[in-house]
Parts: C-alpha cells; sequence; structure tokens
C-alpha cells in the first residue's frame, strides 16, 4: 500500500512540472512575444518652458513613450498621406511689431508638391517640385526659374514653411523637451529645441494621425518670434491639380 501511494505521489509532481513548463513557454507559441505600439491619447498642452505632458494609460500592451532619444524614431515611423491639400498660416514676428503674415497653399500628390504662398505684401510665389526638378514663379511670370530639386526646394528664399524633417534633423542634445499635446484639437508629439547659443526655443507639433507638421514656433527668450500653423488637412488632393501636364 505504502509502494502504491509513493507511486501515485511520483506520478501527481510529473504532471504539475508538465504544466509548470507549458505554462512558461507553451502560451509563447499561441500568443507570439512582439509587442503591439499603442500612442497614448493627446493630453491637454502645459504652459511654455514644460517638458510636455507625461502619456496617459491606454489599453494596450506596449505603450511609446516619447524622449529625446526615441521622438525622431517614433515621428519617422508615423504613416504620412501621399495626398492632400491644406492651408498652412505663416506668422512672423522678428523685429517687433505687428505680425507679418504669409499665407501658403500645399498640394501634394503623386510624388509632386505644389505651394503658392502670398507674403505679407501681396507678392504670390509659385513653386512647383516633382520628377527631380523645381520650376518658382512670381505673379503672373511666364518663366519660371528652374533648376535640380532637393530637399528644402519646396521652401525656398526664406519661406519658412518648416516640415517634420525639421524635427528629424534635430542634434539629440538640442532636443530639450517632449511629450504629447493636442494642438489646434489634434493629438500631437510634442518637440522642444534649445538653441543654448543664440537663446532661440524651437517648439513643434507633429500630428499622430496624419504624421505631419501641424504647428511650429520660434520664442526669443519670453517673445514670440515666429509662428506657423496648419490643422485641417483635405484627403485626397483635389482633382486637376497635380500632377501638372
Amino acid at each position: 500500500m505504502e509502494r502504491r501511494n509513493r507511486t501515485i505521489l511520483v506520478i501527481l509532481i510529473g504532471i504539475v512540472i508538465v504544466v509548470a513548463v507549458f505554462s512558461s513557454f507553451g502560451l509563447n507559441l499561441f500568443t507570439g512575444d512582439t509587442p503591439q505600439i499603442v500612442l497614448p491619447t493627446a493630453t491637454a498642452p502645459e504652459p511654455s518652458g514644460s517638458g510636455g505632458t507625461e502619456p496617459s494609460a491606454t489599453d494596450g500592451p506596449v505603450q511609446v513613450e516619447v524622449t529625446a532619444d526615441t521622438v525622431q524614431n517614433v515621428i519617422a515611423a508615423l504613416v504620412r498621406p501621399e495626398s492632400y491639400y491644406r492651408v498652412v498660416t505663416i506668422e512672423d514676428y522678428w523685429g517687433g511689431g505687428e505680425a507679418g503674415t504669409t499665407t501658403a497653399k500645399v498640394w501634394a500628390d503623386s510624388g509632386w508638391v505644389k505651394v503658392e504662398s502670398t507674403s505679407p505684401s501681396g507678392v504670390v510665389r509659385t513653386s512647383l517640385v516633382g520628377e527631380g526638378r523645381v520650376s518658382v514663379y512670381y505673379g503672373n511670370s511666364a518663366a519660371p526659374l528652374t533648376g535640380p530639386a532637393d530637399e528644402h526646394s519646396a521652401d525656398l528664399e526664406g519661406q519658412r514653411i518648416p516640415t517634420y524633417e525639421d524635427v528629424l534633423a534635430m542634434e539629440k542634445e538640442d532636443i530639450a523637451g517632449t511629450g504629447y499635446e493636442e494642438k489646434g484639437g489634434l493629438p500631437c508629439i510634442f518637440v522642444e529645441a534649445a538653441d543654448q547659443e543664440l537663446g532661440y526655443r524651437e517648439r513643434y507639433w507633429v500630428s499622430v494621425d496624419t504624421g505631419l507638421l501641424v504647428a511650429a514656433e520660434t520664442w526669443d527668450g519670453e517673445e514670440l518670434a515666429y509662428r506657423m500653423y496648419s490643422y485641417a488637412l483635405e484627403r485626397p488632393c483635389p482633382a486637376g491639380v497635380l500632377p501638372p501636364e
């Protein structure tokens, strides 16, 4: 009888070991070990000078935290529309006084980008970029300036329409603050950069939904020197604008 009890005990111990091993390793065969990236819900922005808000809790296995080391990778991974139209407003406060306002219409489609900007003086400038070339028209000029295109071609001659690429080009040591904020009603990734030599602070808001830069500011000390914003986006680009005939 005693021998039989020992045999039963050995069998039970074996079953417990098998169950424990399956629980530790077997479930990975069915669930996988690749985490899902879930962006946090945006929160209201904090006053200027803060490092942004902490990501709020969401129901997801992994929540992306943006820091000076990770924020550029997160922004680079966002999916951007290939076809859209939007209006960009640029307010220039340099020199004090009232802002000089430039309004730029931007069309993007099929690898082409067209920007039509109206300066504070009323001068209309149109740039067309595509297939490795750029053409720039002023007013009703029939003879455009043309040349090879590069990453800055849609923003020639000081138009200062920043893009998310400006954030990606930053040096990590210049990034002074990151976080998630709401800007213009849109959930955004916030990045602040400090120029220690000149004393400027650059602030950027990149839309989580579109991956496009929707707002940017430059501060000279406590004075706002420059602001750009564009919150509304039409997708896809209206027909008949791009590509050109």
